[in-house]
């Protein structure tokens, strides 16, 4: 099957405008704009299936349909931020496919009404700012941007901004309190971004993978992109693949296909032949996944991982075998998050900052099991209570390490 997301694989040459244009690059942008009403868009894209990538899995074309239309102007914002440790697939897109992107923010921008649109890239991202503001450029000149796009008067900007590399800039809110130089802390919802967004006007914010599918669904259609993947989880999906694999990348895959067939047949399997212990579906923020037989047949769409009670998210599939001691992963994960922690909430600030330290106090060998059952506890406190999403995914690995994987930790605690 070929590439629809990653078309550069096919197609090495495809960031050349030229190239890009010669197989039918911006042919999908000239019907929507030339032929399609925006709520046409809309309802194609609706129709299509086509659920955000960035990790929730919302439904696109069902979020551009709740931008206020009582409030101007609208914008667009691709969330470029990219922070997501074992996440690596929006960066290869904006590289190597930089058109397809660029063509996708352009379609939202006409469904939804924007004659702005925004590139929020988090920070190490500059060189790939400059990049496609090379792009932008190109496209400016060809008169693919500007005023009076194909012939009518519908006008278009697109504009880069660079984040200073904080995780939290992922979560929508804290973007957009960033992109308007504010400092990078989440919202209180609601108003949700489509009624109050950025600068208090409407906005709509889309992943990079997400809207790097739009200009192959209006071309081909609504009914072939439901061809691929399931029922639940239209067309493909980019899943990036690390940890123990002999082969770790990006695999675009259609929804559907098993955490097995990923691991073995795209990853080449595990090295050293050693057995799984362990799968991480969502990177750092994911659940523990025991990696039986049947997770590991369980096909690869929201639907289907959510009954092992885990969230398929941005797909970064991190894999553990038997040589990695699950203390440690939730080591790792808690240093993370609490490093990345805004501070803005009481439960996520000093329940990233106590687990730290717990877990610090496990791994060094003075632990006891009164500390597990702590550090489980302030876990359990913590979910369902933090302002946004990130001091729950903090408590993630925790919570299911220690319901399964309770071994390593009376291992650690036992070194004293």
């Amino acid at each position: 099957m070929s590439h629809i997301v990653l078309r550069h694989r096919d197609l090495p040459e495809i960031s050349n405008l030229e190239v890009y244009q010669k197989n039918d690059g911006f042919a999908a942008f000239k019907q929507a704009v030339s032929r399609m009403k925006a709520v046409e868009v809309i309802d194609l894209v609706k129709a299509s299936g086509l659920r955000g990538r960035g990790g929730a899995g919302f439904p696109t074309g069902v979020k551009w349909s709740f931008m206020d239309n009582n409030n101007w102007p609208h914008y667009v914002v691709a969330n470029a931020d990219e922070s997501e440790p074992g996440t690596f697939k929006d960066r290869e897109i904006m590289e190597r496919n930089p058109f397809q992107f660029l063509e996708g923010v352009a379609i939202a921008s006409y469904a939804v009404g924007a004659n702005a649109a925004y590139i929020y890239m988090r920070g190490e991202f500059w060189q790939q700012a400059a990049f496609l503001d090379e792009k932008i450029a190109e496209m400016e000149k060809a008169s693919l941007l500007g005023e009076n796009l194909f012939g009518t008067d519908y006008a278009l900007r697109i504009y880069t901004h660079l984040g200073a590399g904080a995780y939290i800039c992922g979560e929508e809110t804290a973007l957009l309190e960033s992109l308007e130089g504010k400092r990078g802390q989440p919202r209180l919802r609601p108003p949700f971004p489509p009624s109050y967004g950025l600068y208090g006007k409407p906005t709509v914010v889309n992943n990079v993978e997400t809207l790097t599918n739009l200009p192959l669904i209006i071309t081909r259609g609504a009914d072939w992109y439901k061809t691929l993947g399931t029922i639940d989880s239209a067309g493909v999906k980019v899943f990036s693949l690390s940890g123990r694999v002999k082969n770790p990348g990006n695999y675009e895959l259609p929804f559907g296909r098993t955490f097995r067939q990923l691991i073995y047949e795209q990853g080449g399997g595990i090295i050293d032949e050693r057995p799984i212990r362990a799968i991480m579906a969502a990177g750092a923020s994911s659940t523990l996944i025991v990696a039986d037989d049947k997770a590991l047949d369980t096909p690869m769409d929201y639907a289907s991982v959510r009954t092992l009670g885990a969230d398929l998210g941005s797909a970064s599939v991190i894999v553990i075998d038997d040589t990695v001691s699950i203390d440690w992963v939730i080591d790792k994960t808690i240093h993370f998050f609490k490093h990345e922690s805004c501070g803005k909430c009481t439960p996520c600030r000093e329940g990233t900052y106590w687990m730290q330290h717990i877990v610090e106090r496990i791994r060094s060998g003075s632990g006891v099991q009164a500390d597990v059952d702590l550090l489980y506890s302030v876990a359990k406190q913590m979910q369902n209570k933090c302002l946004c999403a990130l001091g729950e995914f903090s408590t993630m690995a925790v919570v299911s390490g220690i319901e399964s994987f309770d071994k390593d930790f009376k291992k650690a605690v036992g070194k004293k």
